[in-house]
């Protein structure tokens, strides 16, 4: 059976379409360790933790952020999402944090598999993955679509 090119333009415009839309509906988790006391998180308290304009969990305890790469989509995602912000203005934000002694920005760990075992290990943690990599060794606390 021969394949016209157009054809073929069309199942890979589709397929493109697809995976687009596939990536728009992903949504984000915020988690924590199941041992935490929090149970929940507002969107605005999760911008406020993850911009450094707070130190500390709702419930008064303190936070170590964990945070994806530059690189991720789920952290564009989050970040744009949860505190209407871009990469880029994240990074200049913590910039200005840390340049003025004010914060540390959130540790940075190379995937989402590895966000999770940090958090699942660290009762203070906090962190952010795509809800579909959740599993009982974290809680979540917020969803973000």
């Amino acid at each position: 059976m021969k394949t016209s090119t157009k054809s073929k333009s069309r199942v890979l415009v589709a397929c493109l379409l697809l995976g687009l839309a596939s990536f728009a509906a992903a949504q984000t988790a915020v988690i924590v360790n199941p041992k935490s006391s929090l149970s929940a998180l507002s969107p605005e308290q999760a911008a406020s933790l993850f911009l450094g304009k707070s130190s500390t969990l709702p419930s008064g305890g303190p936070v170590v952020l964990a945070d994806l790469p530059d690189s991720s989509g789920v952290r564009e995602q989050f970040y744009s999402k949860a505190a209407g912000k871009t990469s880029a203005q994240v990074k200049a934000a913590w910039s200005r944090l840390t340049f003025s002694g004010k914060a540390t920005p959130p540790k940075e760990l190379p995937s989402a598999a590895e966000v999770k075992k940090y958090v699942a290990a660290n009762v203070d943690a906090i962190g952010y993955i795509e809800k579909s990599a959740v599993d009982a060794s974290v809680k979540v606390v917020l969803v973000v679509e």
